[in-house]
């Protein structure tokens, strides 16, 4: 698992790119990216956050393959809001 800062990560997605700002969960108001924290798009590895758990084990979801995530805080209320994907 890699992370990288602020607008530098927006790129290190399995999909589109993520957005720079989104709407906060909490209260509504801006968040605007922090860091993403993404594996396997740089470097390979054999431990991937999908294989902590079985995907579907008991009608329990998890990942199914390397992810990344995008950690936003809000501009008002300070609390994170993210946003994922999967490769």
């Amino acid at each position: 698992m890699e992370t990288t800062l602020g607008k530098d990560g927006l790129k290190y997605s399995w999909q589109e790119k993520f957005k720079a700002n989104i709407k906060c969960v909490h209260c509504g108001a801006n968040s605007r990216i922090g860091f993403v924290a993404h594996e396997g798009i740089e470097k390979e590895s054999k431990n991937y956050v999908c294989h902590l758990y079985n995907n579907g084990d008991g009608n329990k979801l998890w990942l199914h393959d390397c992810c990344a995530v995008a950690v936003y805080f809000c501009e008002k209320c300070l609390e994170p809001t993210a946003d994922y994907n999967q490769g």
